[in-house]
C-alpha cells in the first residue's frame, strides 16, 4: 500500500528542484514583498453577507453540522432526494471559509485519492469506483448548471509532469493501467510537455484529458448555500456546535433537536470521540499573483488551461485562474503535535518564501512577476489518504471525513453516502467495501507525530534519490498506511 498519494493527485504535486537556485532566491524573495496575508477566493467582493446564528432551541428532521462542501452538498441532496425533510446547516464560521473556500479548485473525478490508491486497495473495486466516480463528476457539473453557480467551472483536464528521470517510467506504467479502464490519457515527451506549458524543468507528462476540472472553491460553497437556501435549507454561521448529546446538539445561544445528524466537520475535531484517531489536520500553504500579462502568457503557453503538478512524494499544484493569475501551492505538508488548530499556522514565512523560491525555479522566464495573496489552510487526512464513513447512535448519525485534499468531487459522493447510512437505502455506495471500511487509526502522540514527520522526510528523500523507498516507507507500504495532503 503507498504511503504517499498515488496518481493522479488532488490539486496537483511535485516541488520544482533547485535549478537556477540563486536567482529564484532572489526572484521570490522580491515577489513576496507585497503579497497579503489573506485567502484570494475569499477575498471577493462576491462574498454572501453572514447568516444569522443560532438562537434558542429548535428542531429540525435532519441537522447538518458543518458547511463546507460535504456539509453543503448533504443538506442539498437531502432536499432534492427527499423534498419533504426539514433541513438545518450549522456551521462555526461561515460557509466555505475553511477548506472549502481556500484549496487549489481542482475538481477531480476519483473517489479514491488518485487512480493508483484506489488499484493498491480495492483492485475488484477499481471498476465500480471508477465509473461512479465519473457519474459523481458529472452531476456536479449538472449541479452547477442547474443552480446557476457562476465558479468558473472549467473541464480543463490535469498534466502531471515529470520533473526526475524515474517519474517517467512510474508515469507510462500509470498511463497503461489507466488506458485499460478506458481512461482518456496520453503520455507526453518533453517538448510535446513543454508545447502545453514551458518550463525547463519538465521532462514529460501525463495528460488527463478529461477527469479533471477547475472550480473557483469558494464560489462554489456559497453557490451551493444560495441552492440551499433558495430549497428551504435553514443555515446558521458562527454557530458552532459545543456539545452532542443523542439527538440534541448544542451551541453558545441555542441548541436543535433533530430526528438524523450528518457530521460533515473535515479536519475540526470530530464530535464524535472515536473518531479521534481516524484522521488528523494538516496544512497546505499557497500563493497567487498578479494577473500576467500577454507576453508572460506567451513566454509561458498554457493555452488549454489545465490543471497541473508534478510527480514528486512532495508535490507542487498550480493553475491559472479566471483572470489568469497562477495559483501555486503545495510541497510541504505541515501537522502540528497533538493535532492542533491555530489560525496563525496559515502563515509560515518561511514556507511562503520557499514556494516562491520553487516558483520561479520552476517558470524563470515569469521573473519580475509579484504575488498578490499568501495564506494555508487546514485539511483532514486519513491513512487511506481519502474518505472514510460510518454510523453511531443506532444509525441517527452519519459522518465522511478523511478526504485528504482531494474532496472538491468526493464530498458530493459522501454527501450521498451519509444519506444512504442515515435513511436505509441499499445502494450501490453502500455495498462498497471503501464504504463499508475504516481505516486504520493513526497512533497516539507523540507516537503520532514522530511518525509523521519520520514519513515526511523519507518521502523527501526518495524525491532526492530516484524514487527509491527506504524501509520506513516499505514498512508502511505492507501495512497500509501512510500519511499525505
Amino acid at each position: 500500500m503507498p504511503a504517499e498519494r498515488t496518481a493522479p493527485r488532488h490539486p496537483g504535486r511535485g516541488a520544482s528542484r533547485e535549478a537556477g537556485a540563486a536567482a529564484a532566491l532572489a526572484a521570490g524573495s522580491g515577489a513576496l514583498r507585497d503579497a497579503k496575508p489573506g485567502v484570494y477566493w475569499l477575498d471577493d467582493p462576491a462574498a454572501p453577507t453572514p447568516l444569522d446564528p443560532l438562537v434558542g432551541p429548535a428542531t429540525a428532521d435532519l441537522a447538518v453540522v458543518g458547511g463546507g462542501y460535504t456539509g453543503l452538498w448533504t443538506a442539498l441532496r437531502a432536499k432534492e432526494r427527499y423534498p419533504s425533510l426539514d433541513v438545518v446547516v450549522l456551521e462555526a464560521s461561515t460557509c466555505g471559509s475553511a477548506a472549502s473556500g481556500r484549496n487549489g479548485g481542482f475538481c477531480a473525478a476519483s473517489l479514491t485519492h488518485g487512480f493508483g490508491n484506489g488499484l493498491a486497495r480495492w483492485p475488484g473495486e477499481l471498476p465500480k469506483l471508477e465509473r461512479l466516480g465519473e457519474e459523481n463528476f458529472d452531476a456536479i457539473g449538472a449541479g452547477i448548471a442547474k443552480y446557476g453557480i457562476d465558479c468558473g467551472w472549467e473541464r480543463t483536464g490535469e498534466l502531471t509532469v515529470a520533473t526526475a528521470p524515474h517519474h517517467l517510467d512510474e508515469l507510462a506504467k500509470e498511463a497503461e493501467a489507466r488506458q485499460a479502464l478506458g481512461h482518456r490519457v496520453t503520455v507526453l515527451d518533453r517538448d510535446q510537455t513543454r508545447a502545453e506549458l514551458n518550463s525547463p524543468t519538465y521532462l514529460g507528462a501525463l495528460a488527463d484529458h478529461s477527469g479533471t476540472a477547475l472550480v473557483e472553491p469558494a464560489r462554489l460553497a456559497w453557490g451551493l448555500r444560495r441552492a440551499c437556501l433558495d430549497l428551504g435549507v435553514r443555515i446558521h454561521e458562527h454557530s458552532p456546535v459545543i456539545g452532542l448529546h443523542g439527538d440534541l446538539l448544542r451551541t453558545a445561544t441555542g441548541s436543535v433537536r433533530a430526528g438524523r445528524i450528518a457530521l460533515a466537520t473535515n479536519a475540526f475535531p470530530p464530535l464524535l470521540r472515536r473518531l479521534s484517531l481516524y484522521a488528523v489536520p494538516v496544512y497546505d500553504l499557497a500563493l497567487v499573483t498578479e494577473p500576467l500579462s500577454a507576453e508572460q502568457l506567451t513566454a509561458i503557453g498554457w493555452g488549454n488551461r489545465q490543471g497541473v503538478g508534478d510527480a514528486s512524494n512532495l508535490f507542487h499544484y498550480y493553475r491559472l485562474t479566471r483572470d489568469n493569475r497562477i495559483l501555486w501551492g503545495g510541497y510541504t505538508p505541515l501537522y502540528h503535535f497533538g493535532s492542533r488548530i491555530d489560525p496563525a499556522y496559515e502563515q509560515r514565512d518561511s514556507i511562503h518564501e520557499l514556494l516562491a523560491r520553487h516558483f520561479f525555479a520552476t517558470f524563470p522566464q515569469l521573473e519580475g512577476l509579484r504575488f498578490t495573496h499568501r495564506w494555508g489552510g487546514v485539511i483532514d487526512t486519513s491513512t487511506r489518504f481519502c474518505a472514510f464513513f460510518g454510523t453511531a447512535s443506532r444509525g441517527r448519525i452519519a459522518y465522511a471525513l478523511g478526504y485528504t485534499g482531494l474532496g472538491v468531487a468526493a464530498t458530493r459522493f459522501g454527501a450521498n453516502v451519509m444519506l444512504d447510512l442515515l435513511y436505509g437505502e441499499v445502494s450501490e455506495r453502500t455495498e462498497l467495501r471503501m464504504v463499508r471500511e475504516r481505516p486504520l487509526p493513526f497512533p497516539p502522540e507523540p507516537i503520532r507525530s514522530a511518525g509523521i514527520h519520520l514519513t515526511r522526510w523519507s518521502m523527501a528523500r526518495a524525491d532526492s534519490h530516484a524514487g527509491h523507498r527506504n524501509l520506513w516507507l516499505r514498512t508502511l507500504d505492507r501495512l497500509g498506511l501512510g500519511f499525505d495532503f
